[in-house]
């Protein structure tokens, strides 16, 4: 089995009742949104997705609602972020199972794994189910980087394809096209580099901001790949302060204040978080205002 790693796959937030029940009606209507804005997968379960938080069941419910709503237009990809191979290897299974297309993998949680733990940790799972699986390489967040000399090892495993690029260092896309071609796709993982890392060659992009404003992250993707790059760039330029929003501890809570103001979301989060307020909340809810009061007419970006 094979996806195509190519353009936006939005990291849905989880929703939840006033009760810290699932939200299955709101999530059904912002999975509808993306999907008419075009979206190219969706990503349940990674770091907006409130993983730690989430009962297995609750992961279980999440996967197969959402391949039920998407009926094969898109892929369903679920993320493994766990604290075992043995868990890990579970999860994946489970996903397949599920009816999910594709894994979104980051390292072992909790212990900060060494170069060979991890590449052994990512071969287990490879090797433990047919899904093909995307490689999350994020050392600022989570502490461990998968190196290029590690992909050389983990690429023996053919069902490994892809890597969410979310090291901070732009550069490292060309490192990786130089190294790999096309053998490792290449999907963007921060919001804030995103169309640059898409013009230096980047395959697509994990998003963040795409919650709340899947029209204008599907724009920018559209309009980059037709070469009309100036456009792309006007979108992005407003869109940054709230990109900003998504590298920033509380992404969780930012992102879902931004999906109530686009109607699409509510603030609730599942504790330990909690919703912003005071001072903090002004200042995001003062972003989202100016965005929204100055927020660009797009394109018919559908049909470029």
């Amino acid at each position: 089995m094979s996806i195509q790693w190519e353009g936006v796959m939005p990291a849905v937030t989880t929703k939840f009742t006033d009760t810290d029940e699932l939200d299955l009606k709101m999530f059904e209507k912002n999975i509808n949104a993306q999907l008419e804005a075009g979206v190219h997968g969706i990503v349940l379960g990674g770091t907006l997705g409130e993983a730690s938080t989430l009962l297995d069941e609750e992961k279980r419910i999440l996967t197969k609602t959402t391949v039920n709503l998407v009926n094969s237009r898109v892929p369903v990809l679920v993320n493994v972020a766990e604290q075992s191979t043995k868990a890990a290897i579970a999860t994946a299974q489970k996903a397949e199972d599920d009816g999910a297309q594709a894994l979104m993998m980051l390292p072992p949680m909790r212990y900060k794994s060494g170069d060979k733990e991890t590449v052994e940790y990512f071969k287990a799972v490879a090797n433990n189910t047919s899904l093909p699986i995307m490689i999350y390489n994020n050392p600022v967040d989570y502490k461990v980087e998968v190196s290029l000399d590690m992909f050389e090892e983990l690429l023996k495993c053919d069902n490994i394809e892809a890597v969410k690029e979310s090291t901070r260092d732009i550069s490292n896309v060309t490192r990786i096209k130089n190294r790999f071609g096309d053998r490792l796709k290449i999907m963007t993982g921060v919001d804030t580099l995103a169309l640059e890392s898409l013009l230096m060659g980047a395959d697509g992009w994990i998003a963040g901001l795409v919650c709340a404003f899947p029209a204008e992250t599907v724009a920018i993707y559209e309009l980059q790949k037709a070469g009309r790059i100036k456009e792309a760039i006007d979108i992005y330029r407003w869109f940054l302060p709230l990109l900003e929003l998504d590298i920033n501890p509380k992404l969780v809570q930012n992102i879902k204040l931004a999906e109530v103001y686009t109607k699409i979301g509510t603030e609730n989060v599942r504790a330990p978080r909690l919703p912003l307020h005071g001072e903090e909340r002004k200042q995001v809810l003062k972003i989202i205002e100016k965005s929204l009061g100055n927020r660009p007419k797009l394109p018919d970006y559908k049909n470029l």
